[in-house]
């Protein structure tokens, strides 16, 4: 897992360092997209599965889904210090909680009701609306902000539909769809727009795909040895990794605000996947 939490943050690195050489968002979507979809197709084909699965009207609204909520977190990658922008995107267990409440019937835990609270909190501290820090208010920009919140909530969808999905599918077609139908959607709204790279850029777009396919095995791999609990927990290394990129690569310091909320985020995540008790709340 630990693996898997440095590949998603060296990700993230190029992401935001293509943003700054100014490729379009869309672009760096559709590399991705197609790095994986070589990869995915490849690798159901050397085990004789069959690529299309069974409920293909899910398949296609998850990877939709996924898509959409992709755009905004590499927007708000490019837009964000790492820290802020990694910190947002741990949101999505809170949203994930209440949609499984709401679609899969599922009971939601103490753990759950506290992880929910904790991240709002940690979101108010990051966020700081003016009408609760009026004396004192961080600047952001406010579309970034949104994108990265439509990211975590876009996440939380997707891994929702794929809890339904896991039901019937093959993991590995349900990785397929995801760039099966980011690719085109994103060619065509890219079409006018491409920007052709230029020396290392070429390899930075392939290293988006290529961390991602490992940071995607890798947290395959660890909830296949490990418990889910502690699977994930590792996973909060993304954040620290994305503190050491942004102020290593770019001299970004995190406020105290950014670190406060942060800690109240990943507590919240913590208690939700280690939370032993087993009594539905709701």
């Amino acid at each position: 897992m630990m693996l898997s939490a440095l590949a998603f943050s060296i990700m993230a690195l190029f992401v935001k360092q293509i943003g700054l050489l100014g490729i379009p968002v869309l672009e760096m979507v559709a590399a991705r997209s197609f790095v994986s979809l070589l990869i995915s197709y490849t690798a159901l084909k050397r085990q004789g599965v069959n690529p299309w699965g069974r409920r293909k009207g899910l398949l296609l609204a998850r990877g939709l889904v996924g898509f959409v909520a992709l755009i905004c977190v590499f927007y708000a990658l490019t837009h964000l210090p790492l820290a802020e922008a990694t910190v947002l995107q741990y949101l999505h267990p809170m949203f994930t909680v209440i949609l499984a409440v709401l679609f899969l019937k599922e009971g939601a835990t103490q753990g759950s009701l506290i992880c929910i609270a904790l991240s709002f909190v940690g979101l108010l501290v990051i966020v700081q609306p003016s009408f609760i820090f009026s004396s004192f208010v961080v600047e952001y920009d406010s579309l970034a902000l949104i994108a990265a919140l439509t990211g975590a909530f876009g996440s939380a969808i997707a891994y929702t539909l794929v809890r339904s999905l896991n039901k019937t599918e093959d993991p590995m077609v349900i990785i397929l769809y995801f760039p099966l139908v980011s690719l085109p959607i994103s060619v065509v709204l890219l079409w006018n727009n491409f920007v052709m790279p230029e020396g290392i850029t070429w390899l930075y777009l392939l290293a988006i795909g290529l961390a991602t396919q490992i940071g995607q095995w890798g947290l395959t791999k660890s909830l296949q040895t490990e418990t889910a609990g502690r699977a994930t927990s590792f996973s909060y290394l993304q954040v620290v990794f994305a503190i050491v990129f942004g102020f290593v690569f770019y001299t970004e310091v995190p406020s105290i605000s950014t670190l406060l909320g942060a800690g109240f985020i990943i507590f919240g995540a913590y208690i939700n996947v280690r939370w032993k008790e087993t009594a539905k709340i709701v």
